[in-house]
């Protein structure tokens, strides 16, 4: 299994999800995970990556397997923290379904979508909200992918510059995966990575409830594509670079057998786990400290664990349920007490 892995977290595409697979597979190996200095949450985000921000870089030097906080991927920063032969990979979303969860999750924290009624009125006029001069706030409600790659979220819409850009990418990432289908995605990575099904078998983490959900319309969606036009690119680039991997190495038959066998695999882990068999909302969380963070308007689920597991199983259901913050303090007092 390879295990110098840095996955570039982009902001809501299902990476809490992964980012809760890769610690796992850290403790797993007993890896080096290259985490925030000063018990930070990210990376410097949204400041470009530069090394000193993982903590005791100094020290460790290029030592570290495993790195996935939230950071701007600056390329030539991340490659003094990792080793030569790091795989790296990352994950895009729709951008569509994306806007519109980043309009519900970050309503309080962004200008541009703090003072409109709701994601459709934001769409309609967005230059009405979106005032260049707030750009370092309001990196999430324009191109949000595009600036976690380190580029520059407002930038003209230029065939030749994207790309250039698509290149880079594809020059610094070995492997690009895709949110709206999050189980291909993980049996391509457990392919590409040489892992274990166990590996990236998950429970999905920071999702939430469905009442939150803005419905676009039609020419809201549209609006999505022109707005976002760099993102839109990205995500359409990718997607099919996506779909041409999963068939050149698994092949479309193999890929549903081990889809189907993962979502066996996780429905068992469920049984034996959750008490309620699924995700419950933030008032029926019991155990307050795996309650996820909570932002804006979004009711961010979490779950419950059975009571009556022995040690062994209970440390595993525990850790496929751990939301993102506390699973990067847990690791942070074990690696740097």
């Amino acid at each position: 299994p390879k295990t110098n892995v840095m996955f570039l977290k982009t902001h809501k595409t299902a990476s809490s999800t992964v980012l809760n697979i890769m610690f796992r597979f850290a403790e797993r190996y007993s890896l080096t995970v290259a985490l925030p200095a000063d018990q930070l949450v990210h990376l410097g985000y949204p400041k470009t990556f530069l090394a000193h921000f993982v903590e005791e870089f100094q020290a460790i030097g290029q030592n570290y397997n495993i790195m996935c906080n939230h950071l701007r991927f600056n390329a030539s920063e991340v490659q003094k923290v990792m080793a030569a032969n790091t795989f790296y990979f990352s994950i895009l979303r729709n951008p569509i379904p994306l806007l519109e969860s980043s309009y519900v999750y970050y309503k309080d924290n962004v200008p541009a979508f703090r003072i409109s009624k709701d994601v459709n009125e934001y769409l309609a006029s967005p230059m009405k909200y979106y005032h260049p001069a707030d750009y370092k706030q309001n990196i999430y409600a324009r191109n949000i992918m595009w600036f976690d790659f380190g580029y520059d979220n407002n930038a003209e819409d230029n065939k030749k510059y994207i790309q250039e850009v698509l290149k880079e990418i594809e020059q610094n990432f070995h492997l690009i995966l895709i949110a709206d289908y999050f189980d291909e995605s993980m049996i391509l990575l457990k392919h590409t990575l040489c892992w274990d099904l166990d590996d990236v078998i998950y429970f999905k983490l920071n999702s939430r409830s469905q009442d939150t959900v803005q419905t676009l319309t039609p020419e809201s969606e549209e609006r999505i594509k022109a707005w976002c036009s760099l993102d839109w690119k990205l995500y359409l680039h990718f997607n099919q670079s996506f779909w041409r991997r999963i068939e050149e190495t698994i092949g479309l038959e193999e890929l549903e057998k081990e889809v189907n066998h993962l979502r066996t695999r996780q429905k068992e882990l469920m049984e034996t786990c959750l008490s309620d068999q699924e995700a419950v909302g933030k008032n029926h969380i019991k155990n307050k400290a795996l309650l996820p963070f909570q932002s804006g308007a979004a009711n961010i689920l979490g779950y419950n664990i059975k009571q009556d597991l022995d040690n062994r199983t209970l440390r595993t259901c525990q850790k496929m349920v751990m939301p993102e913050l506390q699973y990067t303090s847990y690791l942070y007092a074990v690696q740097h007490p």
